[in-house]
């Protein structure tokens, strides 16, 4: 019945209208009573919502309680650059066992040579490509052999590997896009799949890396947004099943890190441009315009040096995600301004969201 955006707006509209104007004056009435306040006066009931409002945020950053992390086996993909390796070292500082698994161990990769420079019994370094099944299978033999012999299982994996793009999606072509995906999405179905009979002995946490861009999306961005799409809703799914087992999933959704991760370096960006433009349709060439094509590929270079480059938000949610007792489904470690913006992407009807997007586009 309620179909399209339009009608899904009506409806919620329609069921947020009803629950605020008969179930929230119903229980502010209740409390109000309880408390012996009038709650007909304006200002109670100002402060009725500010209350409310407050507990949701407190909730956020008020202390959980915390899990002793000794001894407690994490097994971390993507550790050759950018959270991988500083999560590793950070969690191994609590005293966790941690296998850190690099893409580039096998190919001598610098990633993977500082970290193995970490002498220690807790420290295992893995070869770990997550496209590879055979590479997946292995880790998780080496991981069952070392886990500590107190442990029950595997207490935690997080899906840290990623790979990012950049293009409109007539400049992108499928094998761009199946690249990706195999990596953000299907890699952390692979190891997740790969993990869970050790998890779920040890009734661990699955942590998987979204984005941002897992709630709102932009122009030039859908082969690595449709990935983290998809993330969200394979971790959603995954936490209903798991429940039963206790297992608990968390999703990281952080906002702009480029600048302290380097995913995207000016030589990546103009070398995956020159690739795009070269594969690119003579009759999608002509109507974009090498003058267009170019403007995109400099403003995503501009993107290379802005962002956060302080990681510790996005480490200390990881951290929080693995050892607190009543771990939160979504942590969104990113400035005000992302926050803001996925807020109103995320709750408010899209027409507004594309207008602000429009209108911020047309600023530029």
């Amino acid at each position: 019945m309620f179909t399209g955006d339009l009608g899904r707006s009506v409806f919620g509209a329609t069921v947020f209208t009803f629950v605020f104007a008969l179930g929230v004056p119903w229980i502010g009435s209740k409390l109000f009573d309880l408390l012996g306040l009038n709650y007909g006066c304006c200002t109670s009931t100002i402060a009725f919502f500010a209350t409310c409002f407050l507990a949701l945020l407190i909730f956020a950053v008020f202390p959980r309680g915390r899990l002793n992390p000794k001894d407690k086996a994490v097994l971390i993909t993507g550790c050759d650059s950018g959270f991988g390796p500083l999560l590793a070292k950070q969690l191994h500082a609590l005293g966790m066992h941690v296998f850190a698994g690099c893409l580039l161990k096998d190919k001598g990769g610098e990633g993977a040579k500082q970290l193995m420079k970490i002498k220690s019994s807790r420290f295992h370094v893995l070869q770990l490509d997550v496209t590879n099944d055979s590479e997946i299978k292995m880790a998780v033999q080496y991981i069952r052999m070392n886990i500590p012999p107190n442990q029950n299982g595997l207490w935690g994996i997080v899906n840290n590997a990623g790979a990012s793009a950049f293009g409109e999606i007539e400049w992108s072509s499928i094998d761009l896009y199946k690249k990706v995906a195999d990596v953000n999405l299907w890699g952390v179905i692979r190891c997740t799949q790969a993990c869970l009979p050790l998890i779920r002995r040890a009734k661990g946490r699955v942590v998987n890396m979204a984005s941002g861009f897992g709630r709102m999306i932009a122009g030039s961005r859908s082969v690595y947004g449709i990935t983290k799409w998809a993330v969200e809703g394979f971790s959603d799914c995954l936490r209903y099943e798991m429940r039963r087992w206790g297992v608990k999933v968390s999703i990281i959704e952080p906002g702009n890190y480029i600048a302290g991760t380097s995913i995207f370096t000016k030589d990546g960006v103009k070398k995956l441009g020159d690739s795009m433009w070269e594969k690119m349709p003579d009759n999608v060439k002509e109507d974009y315009g090498k003058k267009l094509f170019d403007l995109r590929v400099a403003e995503m270079q501009t993107y290379c040096s802005k962002g956060m480059d302080d990681l510790r938000p996005v480490l200390n949610a990881y951290e929080d995600a693995l050892l607190s007792r009543i771990p939160l489904i979504r942590y969104q470690p990113m400035e005000a301004y992302w926050t803001i913006r996925s807020f109103v992407f995320t709750h408010f009807p899209s027409f507004i969201a594309d207008y602000l997007y429009i209108y911020r586009k047309a600023k530029k």
